[in-house]
């Protein structure tokens, strides 16, 4: 059994002892914390009450979490905006659009289904930052929460058709054409893996104006039909179906709906890292400006952003939230992580696989090219990913140190970054190093034109280690 408390959120196994899962006991005692957390942060006149959404995904355990979260902040006082079934983009928008204080996904996102876990919203419907996270962490262990006399017990309001506002809200974007799209006379099949994104993209497909969709594990039921990580090992199914029923285009969803992968008309994989790649090149073609991705995503957004004049990319550390704090800092017009997380400032600062979905078939109307020969527009190459096993007593942080120290000023090495453990960028590539949160490992990315240099890249590295 697991419980991972990181940046994410509140992640682990369904059942087992109380703190070695995500126990009911568990699942009360950091919503708790969360919802004192909120008081803290957003002080009420007397009378109000904070106002919290909250959404989940279908897994299988959803509903059973979902009832502890809500009763939970009944408890402490605090009413509920209950959306049921949900995606984590529209669970963001919801907190956006309803006003509310806070928000909490219930989902494990890729995660199997005997994962599940809390993610946590602030106002403005975006993840809490790690130093939030850790004063919620805090409250949790310590005890400190207070809840509700019988009289000031929260309100629970229901209200299921957040999904459609949130497809509204991507229609109505000036960079979404649906005219386009509906000329383009599309076939589009997608795989939701037995989630909400079977709510979500097929309707909104079908509202796009997409002539013909193909649903595949569509139905909301929590039983995933195959490993729910959206990537080309998974995803089998989807490919034959695109070949076999002359598709022009393949959309895949993780079971949260913020991750977006897509298949070529041929059945190939037209790679999780390129999801962004393409939207931005779409964007920054009629708003010009800056990009942002993290450090492990791959070179070829800041290649295509290059192409456009005065517009510049920056990287940033691995995780939404970070993603996000150098957005609006640099007042990025588009970024996002390369697992095939989209985040569009003009909708919402959060991935968003709905506002991918549109902003990439309109691209596709527009050039008028099959998804495969618009692949090939963009630069080639291939991430390679590995790992290194270290002793539980070897101090991970100094080992990294004297990597960056030794590569730094390197012949051939055109720059060492240390905001996230240490990414090297050589002039045909580069290889990040992190090290994991759970297990005495170091994570190595690395990247190059070919999945041999890339190897190689990370081979050289792990030989210093």
């Amino acid at each position: 059994m697991s419980l991972i408390k990181s940046i994410s959120g509140i992640r682990g196994t369904i059942g087992g002892p109380a703190g070695e899962g995500l126990t009911p006991l568990d699942v009360v005692k950091f919503t708790s914390a969360f919802a004192t957390f909120l008081k803290g942060e957003r002080l009420k006149a007397k009378g109000e009450r904070l106002k919290i959404a909250v959404g989940r995904d279908a897994r299988l355990s959803g509903a059973m979490v979902d009832r502890l979260v809500v009763g939970t902040l009944q408890g402490m006082g605090v009413d509920v905006l209950e959306t049921g079934l949900s995606t984590t983009p529209t669970t963001e928008m919801t907190v956006i659009d309803g006003h509310c204080d806070g928000g909490i996904i219930i989902t494990a996102s890729y995660n199997p289904k005997h994962w599940n876990a809390l993610k946590l919203l602030n106002n403005k419907g975006e993840f809490i930052s790690d130093k939030e996270g850790k004063e919620v962490l805090r409250l949790a262990e310590s005890g400190e929460v207070n809840y509700a006399e019988v009289d000031d017990l929260g309100q629970v309001t229901v209200e299921d058709d957040w999904i459609d506002r949130h497809i509204e809200r991507v229609l109505g974007l000036k960079l979404v054409d649906v005219e386009a799209i509906k000329k383009a006379n599309f076939k589009v099949a997608v795989d939701a893996v037995n989630s909400t994104g079977g709510l979500a993209i097929p309707r909104l497909l079908r509202r796009l104006g997409v002539k013909e969709v193909v649903e595949l594990n569509c139905e909301p039921t929590g039983h995933f039909a195959h490993n729910p990580e959206p990537i080309p090992q998974n995803l089998t199914q989807i490919s034959d179906c695109v070949r076999q029923n002359g598709c022009d285009l393949g959309v895949v969803v993780d079971p949260d709906v913020d991750r977006l992968a897509l298949v070529c008309e041929t059945g190939e994989m037209f790679g999780e890292e390129y999801t962004l790649v393409s939207v931005a090149d779409y964007v920054l073609q009629h708003t010009p400006g800056n990009t942002v991705s993290n450090l492990s995503s791959s070179r070829a957004l800041r290649d295509v952003t290059h192409r456009y004049a005065g517009c510049e990319y920056n990287a940033a550390a691995v995780g939404e939230v970070n993603v996000t704090t150098l957005m609006r800092e640099t007042g990025a017009v588009i970024g996002g992580e390369g697992n095939g997380g989209v985040i569009y400032p003009e909708l919402h600062y959060g991935r968003d696989a709905l506002v991918g979905v549109a902003l990439f078939l309109t691209l596709l109307a527009k050039k008028g090219m099959k998804v495969s020969e618009l692949r090939k527009t963009y630069p080639e190459y291939v991430i390679s990913k590995n790992r290194k096993d270290l002793t539980p007593d070897m101090d991970v942080d100094a080992l990294l140190a004297k990597v960056a120290k030794l590569y730094n000023g390197m012949a051939g090495v055109e720059k060492v970054t240390t905001i996230d453990g240490v990414k090297i960028d050589f002039a045909d590539g580069w290889v990040h190093l992190r090290k994991s949160n759970t297990e005495p490992i170091v994570r190595i990315y690395s990247e190059a034109a070919t999945e041999a240099r890339a190897n190689e890249l990370a081979q050289q590295v792990m030989e210093q280690i």
